[in-house]
């Protein structure tokens, strides 16, 4: 069964540009779907999602708190690390909010992202 999912692509600016439509790869692996829908998460705010509640990260409360989300992050970290042989996401310390993401995917294959919090 394939799977898909859409991406919302920003540019350098953070402006958006649309969505991008990510599905199953031509030898069955999901990879890019999960990691795709992976990042969507970290970009949706607390109780943003229409169909689960409970995801999101409260990251402009976060930054008016100057209190980094640790809670959410790590919630989000436990709920996507079953697709993944490793997944570590991290703050990047910058002047906005970004999450590195570090994925080591069933095949070892590496995918590294950095996820920028529009605002």
């Amino acid at each position: 069964m394939a799977l898909r999912t859409y991406g919302r692509t920003f540019d350098e600016f953070g402006n958006p540009l649309g969505w991008q439509q990510v599905t199953t790869d031509a030898n069955g692996y999901d990879d890019a779907v999960w990691l795709t829908t992976l990042c969507q998460v970290l970009l949706l705010n607390l109780n943003e999602s229409p169909f689960y509640a409970d995801y999101g990260i409260p990251a402009h409360p976060s930054v008016v708190q100057q209190v980094f989300p640790d809670f959410y992050l790590a919630l989000t970290q436990a709920r996507f690390a079953r697709y993944f042989a490793s997944l570590i996401i991290s703050k990047v310390p910058s002047a906005s909010p970004v999450y590195r993401v570090n994925v080591v995917t069933h095949q070892g294959v590496q995918m590294n992202t950095s996820v920028p919090i529009p605002y």
